[in-house]
């Protein structure tokens, strides 16, 4: 017997589920098979994981693991899969740990040789990129930048000489500051910015960064926002 099939026997497994960010159809079936025949669904936020599981009459116990008891909600999850428990761990849409919680909880998995497996669906990022009209290859996800603005400003200086092409994330509230933070470290550089992608108010801004400041300036910014920026603008 191998190892792998004697930790599998011993252990349930943890399933890190994609889900939709945000067209209830983009689920896979194999998602939709994993969420229906898993013990337990961990997820960010239970009232978001409850709209996707009623939609697809699914009904499981629900525990939620987020930014703030990631840490503290770690031990009892782990607890169910050394008890040969399954557990399906969601974020709010996407991809779990991409930008969202879950990466602790994983690493402590994998450190007690408990099954971890990828259940692959939607991810933001690379919607927006292929969106974006800017070059996909190479790139680099940065997800969202750091919170105080002398971390935010280290971390796009230390972009400004990056010839891939960078993606971001931001909140809506904080867009422009973003966008002129860009534009002072930056300077010119084409930019997409991509809001409720797979929605039905789906937009995605094309320009320069300072266009962008000028189009959100009049159109105040709402939704989740994917940023791809090319910091050095070469013919591709």
């Amino acid at each position: 017997m191998t190892e792998s099939v004697r930790q599998e026997q011993e252990y349930g497994t943890l399933y890190l589920v994609a889900t939709p960010i945000g067209n209830l159809k983009d689920i896979t079936l194999r998602a939709l098979e994993t969420l229906q025949s898993v013990d337990t669904i961990a997820c960010e936020d239970t009232r978001r994981t409850l709209i996707l599981l009623r939609h697809y009459k699914i009904e499981k116990p629900l525990v939620s693991l987020h930014d703030h008891n990631e840490r503290a909600r770690t031990a009892e999850l782990l607890k169910r899969l050394k008890e040969k428990r399954s557990v399906a761990l969601v974020s709010d849409g996407g991809t779990p740990l991409l930008s969202d919680p879950g990466w602790w909880l994983t690493q402590q998995a994998l450190k007690e040789e408990i099954p971890v497996t990828w259940i692959p669906g939607a991810t933001a990022f690379v919607g927006g990129l292929v969106l974006s009209g800017l070059a996909v290859e190479p790139f680099v996800f940065e997800g969202f930048l750091p919170m105080k603005a002398g971390a935010r400003t280290r971390r796009l200086q230390a972009l400004k000489d990056q010839t891939r092409t960078v993606v971001l994330y931001e909140s809506p509230h904080r867009l422009l500051k973003l966008l002129q933070e860009i534009q002072s470290v930056l300077g010119e550089a084409p930019i997409a910015c991509a809001r409720e992608l797979t929605k039905v108010f789906e937009e995605v801004f094309r320009g320069t960064v300072s266009q962008a400041i000028d189009h959100f300036t009049q159109h105040p910014p709402r939704g989740e926002f994917v940023i791809v920026v090319k910091p050095t603008a070469k013919d591709d």
